[in-house]
């Protein structure tokens, strides 16, 4: 989503790192093209004014340290104001309570009731015994598609009963959690595609029926600005504890996460990029400023790798690639565990740098082509030629294309992309064993 925004950055720290000093001058040219990106992502202009005070005020009252260049000075100082502009440090969910308690909120279509399930799944894996309220009484289906999350969560769901109230359904759900033993009680609950008194006042009963140590906000990001605007109202009506963006992985510009701490003063919980149940991260203010500057977020992808890579798998194909046993069938398992992780786009996001591959479509896209393509080749061969590449003639190649859909042009480059990821396995296998010596 902040592809382009990240882009214009890069080009903007590309031109700086060119001068010898900072001045007023290129100081001013730099601010005006940062203005201009963080406009046209659609980020508040209120927001956009205040940063760009920020980074000037910093920026020209500092002096330029001897060993650091001007260009990174300036990086420096758009990267620590962005970081507050997000909220600055991390805030979590209050877990207080017993049991503790999160009441969802958002109008429809902002993917509040997919959010609740994601939300259980998240506060499994961390050891909560989640009771999921099915919340919703108005829309079709709504309790239904709950109950499935649920299930696919591996959670408790509680279903409303005909003519129940919502307030009474909140204070039955306290009731069956402290008797079950549930130590953490997720309410979802009904929206509107427009604020209005009715839902306010529902959402006013529930609040105080249940009192819950969480209200979170799930705002829809690619609606821009006016999620700013749903967010400044749902807070002063209900006092928000948080915020969960979700859709962050659409055509967005991205205005909205950087705009609604600033301008609602609620923090960043959580934000939502896809509709499977692990599509949730964590916010972290100062590795989302990392990604939209083109730094990367090497620590997150480090979690996500620890999170879906079996570490007793990646010992042993660490030990092969030091041997050389590594094989077709080792690569195919790599291509696999690539894509546990997620979207290609989204993995490379969080590499220094990987937000411009990202951003270019043609190449993201290329790469995933070749990714199937080289699972569909290594699944036609025999066990023998998985394992044993070097047996790969002509015939056999003709033979894998034809079983695979691909070329024997197909075949070849997928070949050689192998040799070379074991040729550079190699080469790191080689400095790692004279980094010990020199230990």
């Amino acid at each position: 989503m902040f592809e382009s925004l990240s882009s214009t950055f890069q080009k903007v720290f590309r031109n700086l790192r060119g001068y010898g000093a900072l001045s007023e001058s290129n100081i001013r040219d730099a601010l005006r093209d940062v203005r201009m990106a963080l406009l046209e992502a659609d980020v508040h202009f209120t927001v956009v004014k205040q940063f760009i005070d920020k980074v000037r005020e910093g920026v020209l009252g500092k002096e330029v340290l001897g060993s650091v260049s001007p260009g990174q000075q300036f990086i420096k100082f758009v990267y620590d104001e962005m970081v507050k502009t997000l909220g600055g440090t991390q805030a979590e969910l209050v877990m207080a309570g017993t049991p503790a308690t999160l009441m969802l909120c958002g109008l429809h279509g902002s993917g509040k009731t997919t959010t609740a399930g994601k939300l259980a799944r998240w506060l499994k894996k961390r050891g909560r015994n989640v009771l999921l309220v099915a919340g919703d009484l108005r829309r079709p289906a709504a309790v239904e598609q709950l109950s499935i999350l649920a299930g696919e969560a591996g959670v408790a769901v509680l279903r409303p009963v005909p003519g129940e109230s919502l307030p009474d359904l909140g204070r039955r759900a306290l009731e069956e959690a402290r008797r079950q033993g549930h130590n953490f009680v997720l309410f979802d609950t009904g929206g509107r595609f427009q604020i209005d008194e009715e839902l306010v006042a529902e959402l006013k009963a529930m609040k105080t029926a249940v009192k819950p140590g969480n209200v979170v906000l799930v705002v829809d990001a690619a609606i821009g600005q006016e999620s700013v605007s749903v967010a400044e109202t749902f807070h002063r009506e209900l006092g928000l504890t948080g915020l969960i963006l979700t859709k962050l992985d659409g055509d967005a510009r991205g205005g909205a996460a950087l705009s609604i701490r600033a301008v609602t003063g609620c923090s960043v919980l959580f934000t939502g990029t896809g509709e499977h149940q692990d599509q949730l991260d964590a916010f972290y203010p100062d590795r989302m400023a990392s990604r939209i500057l083109g730094m990367g977020d090497v620590v997150s992808l480090v979690e996500k790798v620890q999170e879906t890579v079996d570490l007793t798998e990646m010992a042993e194909t660490e030990r092969k690639i030091k041997s050389q046993d590594f094989n077709l069938e080792d690569f195919l398992h790599q291509f696999r565990q690539m894509k546990k992780m997620g979207p290609l786009e989204k993995i490379l996001e969080m590499l220094p740098g990987g937000a411009a591959l990202a951003g270019d479509r043609g190449n993201a896209e290329e790469m995933n082509r070749f990714s199937k393509k080289a699972e569909a080749i290594i699944q036609s061969m025999t066990v023998r030629e998985r394992r044993h590449p070097e047996i790969l003639n002509g015939s056999r190649r003709l033979r894998i294309a034809k079983g695979s859909g691909t070329t024997p042009q197909d075949i070849n480059d997928l070949i050689r992309q192998f040799k070379q990821a074991k040729l550079m396995a190699k080469k790191m296998a080689m400095m790692q064993k004279k980094l010990q010596r020199r230990r």
